[in-house]
């Protein structure tokens, strides 16, 4: 593959694989360095990743505050020191305790955990304390008491639940904003049910308007094929607006351009400015009756192709799914 291409690339993690191993893999395959990734995954994690390639890396900060769905496994009976199956245990209710949790109990903690609520994030956390993440710090030895912070549990759905071993597994589908730990939920369904609480699987199947059913496999990845072209990427992020050739031209060097009142100028944030020929030519917002161009794709670029520095986008992610 050319490694002028630009576009996303959808991926299904799979367990035991980093983000950063994603996008090793993928800079290998696509032939350039300018990768980058939209929202990590932890290594027990599995399922969707979105990487930008070349140019279309500017897009990926557009996507980290998208909202996200997944499917997980909570074990309730056992706390951990990281809330997922990867810490050590730190506590363990008698199995009599669990088999007693009720139901309706089980519905209660669910139903107080969805909706805006305050979330206080897992210590090992990809968040910057000081400038060093705090999973650094705890691996370091040291104490991280992580503020609280307003996130939105849209769903929190009970699928299942199974008896295991003393313990009672639950697997649940939950739609949350960017900056949602699923470990954490699992924690504090537990610790509201007093019994205790971990993540033992973690499946992200939707980032925005991306599904998972979208995705490739990381083994059987073949960039070109797999490639979202950056029109079509921005247009399914943030929306359209279709140019002349003129506003194309005009934009290019940077002008605002009159936009029809048939446009819904109304729309807050940026959309993606279309020319006529199908490329991308950057990202706009409204003044008024006019859009105002944020950011440009390069002007010889053609639908899936751009040359570009990528950001440091693993940066910029949340972990777990972390939405």
């Amino acid at each position: 593959m050319s490694g002028s291409t630009s576009g996303l690339v959808l991926i299904d993690k799979p367990q035991s694989w980093t983000s950063h191993d994603a996008v090793a893999r993928t800079r290998r395959l696509a032939g350039t360095r300018k990768v980058g990734h939209a929202g990590t995954l932890d290594p027990m994690a599995t399922g969707l990743l979105i990487l930008g390639i070349n140019s279309s890396t500017r897009l990926l900060t557009f996507v980290v505050g998208l909202d996200k769905e997944y499917f997980a496994t909570i074990r309730l009976g056992s706390a951990t020191t990281t809330d997922d199956a990867e810490g050590e245990e730190v506590t363990r209710a008698s199995a009599e305790t669990v088999a007693a949790l009720a139901p309706e109990a089980v519905a209660a903690g669910i139903a107080a955990l969805t909706g805006a609520i305050s979330q206080q994030p897992s210590a090992v956390s990809a968040i910057k304390v000081d400038g060093v993440r705090a999973y650094a710090r705890v691996r370091a030895g040291e104490a991280v008491d992580l503020p609280s912070r307003p996130v939105t549990v849209s769903a929190f759905e009970l699928v299942g639940s199974t008896p295991v071993d003393g313990f009672l597994d639950l697997t649940v589908r939950v739609e949350c904003s960017s900056g949602t730990y699923v470990r954490a939920l699992a924690r504090d369904l537990g610790a509201g049910l007093g019994v205790g609480g971990h993540l033992t699987s973690l499946r992200r199947t939707r980032i925005g308007p991306f599904r998972i059913e979208e995705a490739c496999p990381l083994d059987q990845l073949d960039v070109a094929s797999a490639l979202i072209g950056p029109a079509a990427a921005a247009t399914r992020i943030l929306g359209r607006l279709d140019l002349t050739e003129q506003q194309a031209i005009d934009l290019g060097h940077g002008k605002r351009i009159d936009v029809d009142a048939g446009q819904n100028l109304s729309q807050a944030g940026p959309v993606a400015a279309i020319a006529p020929d199908g490329r991308l030519i950057g990202l706009v917002e409204f003044r008024g009756t006019q859009a105002k161009s944020l950011i440009n794709f390069p002007p010889d670029e053609t639908p899936d192709e751009a040359p570009d520095e990528a950001p440091d986008a693993a940066a910029a992610g949340a972990v777990d799914g972390d939405a």
